[in-house]
């Protein structure tokens, strides 16, 4: 992330953001509340508007891009990929959700209730139908 985004690392936030359970416990609140910490405590909340955010978003998509540019098809569980890879994946896609969850608390929406309606919207748009994946009828 960029100095007014700032990399959630243990050894830069202190002891209080140790990462305490597994990641499947974590809610999107206890995530917001923690970027909204990090940043006040560092003053970088006045630099954190809407476009700014969009736009840092943008840049760590831009850096998850690069990491599949010249792979290729990418097999599921990336079973050819090296710890290092993965790593490096995780830190991105990190830094993706970090920004999306600070961007949409900046606009004050409820991006877990946002999502779970457009998961309903697109079942309503997309209904179960008898054909296989690969149909063409």
């Amino acid at each position: 992330m960029s100095q007014s985004g700032g990399e959630l690392g243990s050894e830069e936030m202190g002891s209080s953001y140790e990462v305490a359970r597994n990641a499947k416990d974590v809610s999107l609140q206890e995530l917001r509340d923690r970027l909204a910490e990090f940043a006040q405590v560092r003053g970088w909340d006045q630099y954190h508007s809407p476009r700014n955010l969009l736009l840092a978003l943008v840049g760590e998509v831009g850096e998850l891009s690069e990491i599949f540019q010249w792979k290729g098809e990418v097999a599921r569980g990336l079973p050819n990929w090296t710890c290092d890879e993965k790593e490096h994946l995780e830190e991105e896609l990190s830094d993706v959700l970090l920004y999306l969850i600070q961007l949409a608390d900046v606009c004050g929406l409820d991006l877990g209730q946002a999502a779970l309606s457009k998961i309903v919207k697109n079942a309503r748009k997309y209904p179960v139908t008898n054909q296989t994946p690969n149909s063409t009828n």
